[in-house]
């Protein structure tokens, strides 16, 4: 049985990975959760899961967090120290970080250096410290388990594969809600428009992310640091269906893809299970009924955040991560409708343009980037 820590468990992957354990109980053991603010959420997840340990982020939370679980032997913390406690005090087999956002890397950092393998869904921890995981986890043979749908695609199609024979990887991305929309409209979409994603059911910021094709960029990133490909051996591929999740090209030509409907469970399971494939409820796919499947090369008008990703990685050291924060505050701004869409990828340019590159080697000046205003 493999025990499991999970960060950020009332989020969209944190709730699929508890329902991967729910159908798993005699493969895995929860041992401790962690939530930003939904504390009703956390509660309940506590009393179904049992963990030994449970943070809520959000110090205001505590005290309704501690009346909650008042009948329970859960231990429970408070504050972002507490969560940092919890990956250095509780050895556990593998640690699920879903963690939205920048917030997630410096978890990523100290669970990588306890020598714990990590189920990443945080893209952002390799996005902004890809070098510095990579040399801890070369340190303390931590491995990364890449919980993105199309990491974990290019994950299963490079099992059994010579790295010297692998000639791309192509990251797939649908596209998002407006593959189609009159350019000269991006002036006007609203948050409302931009959060509603035509395939898959995600966080606020991950689906803007999609819409403007921010996430496909970092997922660029995150792959580069993943499978250690030059960026010109990665390309992005739209696929608005969805059910191709990635491909590698080979260097006799052939092409191996991953297929599975849009379900962020079998990757998580995949993540949690590794090395093997162990079985599932989950929908299967029915190509059949699908009958067609549609592939393009995506417009680098519509979508400047691809320009802009490859820009960061040629330039290196802390350029992905002020691609990174920048994206993150332009998102804020956009939901809270101070900026309009096409700004997002504007104040991302414009950040890059004045920053001046720090050591990406040093957590300090990671963290000082993360405090980018």
């Amino acid at each position: 049985m493999k025990t499991i820590g999970v960060l950020g468990s009332t989020g969209s992957i944190g709730k699929n990975t508890l329902e991967v354990v729910r159908n798993h109980p005699e493969q895995f053991k929860i041992i401790y959760l962690t939530a930003n603010r939904q504390v009703e959420l956390l509660i309940e997840q506590a009393k179904i899961f049992l963990p030994e340990a449970v943070c809520i982020a959000d110090k205001s939370k505590y005290e309704q967090l501690c009346e909650g679980l008042a009948n329970t032997n859960i231990e429970c913390l408070t504050g972002e120290d507490e969560i940092l406690n919890l990956i250095r005090d509780r050895h556990i087999d593998v640690l699920l970080n879903a963690i939205v956002g920048a917030a997630g890397m410096q978890s990523t950092i100290l669970a990588a250096q306890q020598g714990t393998d990590i189920a990443l869904s945080n893209k952002e921890s390799l996005v902004m410290a890809g070098e510095l995981i990579n040399r801890i986890c070369s340190e303390t043979d931590a491995k990364i388990f890449p919980v993105d749908s199309e990491h974990s695609a290019i994950w299963q199609c490079l099992a059994g594969e010579s790295s010297e024979d692998v000639e791309r990887i192509i990251l797939t991305g649908s596209g998002g809600p407006f593959l189609r929309r009159d350019l000269s409209t991006f002036g006007i979409i609203t948050p409302q428009e931009a959060l509603r994603h035509p395939n898959w059911s995600m966080g606020n910021k991950i689906t803007i992310d999609s819409a403007t094709m921010f996430n496909k960029g970092l997922e660029l990133i995150e792959a580069y640091h993943l499978f250690h490909l030059d960026e010109s051996k990665i390309d992005i591929l739209i696929h608005p269906e969805s059910i191709v999740h990635s491909m590698i090209q080979l260097r006799d030509g052939s092409v191996k893809a991953q297929l599975g409907v849009p379900d962020m469970k079998v990757p998580i399971q995949y993540a949690l299970s590794y090395p093997r494939h162990i079985s599932s409820d989950w929908p299967r796919l029915d190509l059949a009924k699908i009958g067609t499947l549609h592939f393009e090369e995506p417009d680098k008008d519509r979508f400047p955040s691809l320009r802009l990703a490859r820009e960061v990685l040629k330039m290196g050291g802390t350029y992905p991560a002020v691609y990174n924060m920048a994206n993150e505050k332009a998102v804020e701004r956009f939901l809270l409708g101070k900026i309009s869409f096409p700004e997002i990828g504007n104040e991302v340019e414009s950040a890059l343009k004045t920053h001046k590159s720090l050591d990406p080697f040093s957590l300090d000046d990671l963290l000082s980037i993360t405090k980018l205003s």
